[in-house]
């Protein structure tokens, strides 16, 4: 039972937990909202170029896309987080001063870039082809069609994984703690890790977990909805809300109940 004991010990500490709830609660759970959110923004709006300059007939485009995508989906985290915030650490002090929390955000960005970049990518070239020959056959232009026929229903398709590439950004925020947030800028892990540190307890880092499972969870069960949803579309409501019914209804429809 000893280490039974010892597991109970090191990370279900009440009290150590209770100590670290309110600066989660009013510091960290905030700034990793921040962290995430304008990351996959920000994200989102580089990977919708990514994807379109990814499937564009023009090379000069769609080799920089490639590159691009092959090389932050290839780099850990860790490292592109590091290289961009410790890198461009110098232009950061002349703009913003010691402060790098702007970094942070960057280097989330552009990871998040390159995946929702190929998220986007696979939607949209699921689109028929016909769709753009009619969009062409209407009078758009390719940049009218794609803009407004088919990256539409791209993005809606892959929405799902969209929403699930926003779950990650959630979890890769706890990594931006490498460049030495203020005390005013930590997210959930680092609070976390900070009371560990200072109690010799593991209970916060737990706490903090227990803070990811809160936010992350309830958004794994919102894309398994949208999942059905868009595969199944909406539920059948009552009898007689269905336009089909109403024409069984009519006088003399085919199929009525005329005698």
């Amino acid at each position: 039972m000893d280490p039974l004991r010892t597991l109970w010990e090191t990370f279900f500490d009440w009290e150590s937990m209770r100590e670290a709830l309110p600066e989660m609660i009013t510091v960290g759970l905030p700034n990793t909202l921040i962290l995430a959110v304008t990351a996959a923004l920000l994200g989102s709006a580089m990977g919708i170029v990514l994807a379109v300059a990814g499937i564009s007939r023009t090379r000069w485009l769609r080799w920089p896309a490639r590159v691009y995508t092959d090389v932050f989906r290839g780099l850990p985290a860790a490292a592109t987080i590091l290289l961009i915030g410790v890198g461009l650490a110098p232009l950061g002090m002349q703009v913003w001063g010691p402060n790098p929390y702007p970094l942070g955000i960057l280097a989330l960005s552009l990871i998040a870039a390159a995946y929702i970049g190929e998220i986007f990518r696979s939607g949209i070239q699921s689109v028929e082809a016909t769709q753009v020959e009619a969009a062409r056959a209407l009078g758009f232009s390719w940049w009218e069609a794609m803009r407004v026929v088919v990256i539409p229903q791209g993005v809606r398709r892959v929405l799902p994984a969209w929403v699930n590439q926003l779950i990650a950004l959630i979890k890769d925020s706890s990594l931006v703690y490498f460049l030495g947030l203020l005390a005013s800028q930590r997210e959930l892990f680092r609070i976390g890790q900070d009371y560990a540190a200072n109690t010799g307890n593991q209970s916060a880092l737990l706490l903090a977990g227990l803070f990811y499972l809160t936010l992350t969870v309830p958004l794994t069960h919102v894309v398994n909805w949208i999942d059905r949803r868009l595969r199944h579309g909406r539920p059948a409501g009552p009898a007689g809300d269905d336009p089909d019914d109403l024409d069984l209804a009519l006088p003399g429809a085919a199929g009525g109940n005329q005698r």
